[in-house]
Parts: structure tokens; C-alpha cells; sequence
């Protein structure tokens, strides 16, 4: 289940909501449903040393950790 970060066009409240399926989420501060959808930090890439969405990082060599050589406490 994805978590999405909306602006409530109604209070300009900020919130993330868990989204299940065709499930309509609402401000939880006034509860209308008159939402705009956000790009997440997540989904957008970050400076925590994360990738973004789209790149494809080479595993590690010695365990194959996807996350790349280095990654892992065997190196």
C-alpha cells in the first residue's frame, strides 16, 4: 500500500495518507476530499544516499545486496 503526501485544497493542510486500493483518502484536519497530490521525497530521490527511482545501482560483488559493493558487512 502506498503512502502519498497531498495539500488539502480547502484548509491548504500538508498530510500523508495510506492509500488502499480505489480508496479516496480525505483531510483529516476538515475532511474534504478536494486534494492535490504531492511528489513524495521518496519518490523524488533524496541526499540520505538512497537512489532514485529509476536508477539501477550494480549489486554487491560478495553477497549481492542491490543496494552495491560496499552495502554489506562482508567487504
Amino acid at each position: 500500500m502506498p503512502i502519498f503526501s497531498y495539500i488539502c485544497q480547502e484548509c491548504s493542510h500538508h498530510f500523508d495518507s495510506l492509500v488502499q486500493g480505489s480508496m479516496i483518502p480525505e483531510c483529516p484536519n476538515c475532511q474534504a476530499k478536494n486534494l492535490e497530490k504531492q511528489l513524495s521525497a521518496f519518490a523524488v530521490g533524496g541526499s540520505d544516499g538512497g537512489y532514485a527511482m529509476g536508477e539501477d545501482p550494480e549489486a554487491c560483488g560478495s553477497c549481492g545486496d542491490p543496494r552495491g559493493p560496499g552495502s554489506c558487512s562482508l567487504n
